[in-house]
C-alpha cells in the first residue's frame, strides 16, 4: 500500500464512521450540546467545512467549490454560542458540501505523487502540520475527532452506541 492510498483509507473510514453517527438524527438534534458551552453538532459540521476550505484554498485553490455566501461567518468561533436553528443549515446541506469537499480532495490526493506529499504544508498549518501528506491526513482524525463527540449526543439523545 502507498502512502495516497493509506491516507485515502484512513478518510474513507472516517467518513462510514462519521457518517454513521449522523445518519439518524435529525435538524434539532444537531443543536444539542453534550453539555453546557460544548459545541453542537450543526456548529461542528460548519468549522469541519470550514476548516477544510481554508487548507484546501491556501494549499491547492481552486480544487474545492466555493462555500456559500456567509458560511465561515457563521460557522466562527463567535458564533458557536448560538442555539438558534435559524443560524445553521440542515443536516443535509452540511453532508452534501462535505461530501462533495471529501471526493474533490481524494481526486486532489490521487494525482499526488509520493514525492508532493513530502512537501512543506503552507506556514498557517505548520505548528501541526509539516508537510502536505499531513494536511491530507488531518482530513480523517479532525472529522474522526469531532465524531466522537457526536457519540456523546447520541447517548444523550437515547440513541445506542455504533461502533
Amino acid at each position: 500500500m502507498h502512502a495516497r492510498e493509506a491516507i485515502r483509507s484512513s478518510i474513507e473510514m472516517a467518513n462510514v464512521i462519521a457518517s454513521s453517527y449522523l445518519e439518524d438524527l435529525s435538524d434539532s438534534d444537531l443543536l444539542v450540546r453534550p453539555v453546557p458551552g460544548a459545541n453542537h453538532i450543526a456548529w461542528q459540521l460548519g468549522h469541519l467545512i470550514g476548516s477544510t476550505q481554508q487548507m484546501f484554498d491556501l494549499a491547492f485553490p481552486g480544487t474545492l467549490e466555493p462555500l456559500p455566501a456567509g458560511f465561515t461567518e457563521k460557522h466562527s468561533k463567535d458564533a458557536a454560542a448560538s442555539d438558534d436553528p435559524a443560524a445553521f443549515r440542515k443536516k443535509a446541506e452540511y453532508v452534501a458540501i462535505m461530501g462533495k469537499q471529501r471526493e474533490a480532495a481524494l481526486r486532489k490526493l490521487a494525482s499526488l505523487s509520493d514525492a508532493d506529499l513530502d512537501k512543506p504544508c503552507p506556514e498557517e498549518f505548520k505548528d501541526y502540520m509539516k508537510n502536505i501528506g499531513d494536511l491530507f491526513g488531518i482530513q480523517g482524525s479532525h472529522l474522526l475527532m469531532h465524531a466522537g463527540q457526536w457519540a456523546v449526543v447520541r447517548r444523550k439523545l437515547g440513541r445506542k452506541p455504533l461502533f
